[in-house]
């Protein structure tokens, strides 16, 4: 029910893209080109950001809540109170999503299985480690605040790891978006300094084919780039 008008509304960019080529003049060829781009690119990439914006924000908060949790589990609440307490205060996106485990709970699904279905939501691996703890526990016993607590310890050692990672690699980043924007700085300064000698590019047909070719292998090039600068862990 969600792809249908999210692959409608790719279809209208595209469309828009090479209505806005045709009027600009780029040319047929080069238009089709531009418009496939925007169509299977675009509305894709803003997807994977915000999705990655999502799961940062609920990575900064997610240690923060499973304390509140080993705190209210050590007081003598239960453990459905403590998830009550961060689905009513914590911030979002947190709040929303445990206040869908709670949801999930009170329509008779037991609350370790509604807490694996955390992961289902936000595909990360501490959301997969909380729900695994949860569920054992629930299954087999034992003692959750501790469990919960050295969770939470993992958790935060590894948003240290992870911000190591990137202060590590932000030279590498740097690098790249230099060389990735370095041809187009150059082309402006030549487009602003001799326009006739670089209007070539975008008045004659060979010229076109040849700027639809360099984007590509700039594209190829940068994405070749992102993927050796970073890290999964």
């Amino acid at each position: 029910m969600v792809a249908a008008p999210f692959y409608g509304d790719c279809r209208c960019i595209g469309l828009g893209v090479f209505v806005l080529t045709m009027l600009m003049g780029i040319g047929t060829l080069p238009g089709l080109g531009l418009a496939f781009a925007a169509a299977g690119g675009l509305p894709f990439w803003i997807l994977a950001l915000l999705k990655k914006r999502r799961e940062a924000r609920f990575l900064a908060a997610f240690p923060d809540a499973v304390d509140v949790i080993v705190r209210g589990i050590k007081a003598g609440l239960p453990l459905l109170d403590s998830l009550k307490l961060i689905a009513a205060e914590a911030e979002e996106p947190v709040r929303g999503e445990f206040r869908s485990i709670i949801e999930t709970q009170t329509i008779g699904i037991p609350i370790g299985e509604a807490c694996l279905k955390l992961y289902e939501r936000m595909p990360v691996p501490e959301a997969n480690f909380f729900g695994i703890v949860v569920s054992i526990q629930q299954r087999a016993g034992g003692n959750l605040s501790e469990a919960l607590g050295n969770l939470s310890k993992v958790l935060r050692d590894r948003k240290k790891m992870k911000a190591k990672i990137q202060a590590m690699s932000m030279e590498a980043k740097a690098s790249a978006t230099i060389i990735g924007a370095l041809p187009l700085a150059v082309m402006t300064i030549v487009w602003i300094t001799s326009p006739q000698y670089i209007s070539l590019l975008w008045t004659e047909p060979l010229g076109r084919m040849m700027l639809a070719a360099c984007a590509v292998w700039m594209s190829m090039g940068i994405f070749v780039m992102r993927k050796m600068i970073n890290f999964d862990f």
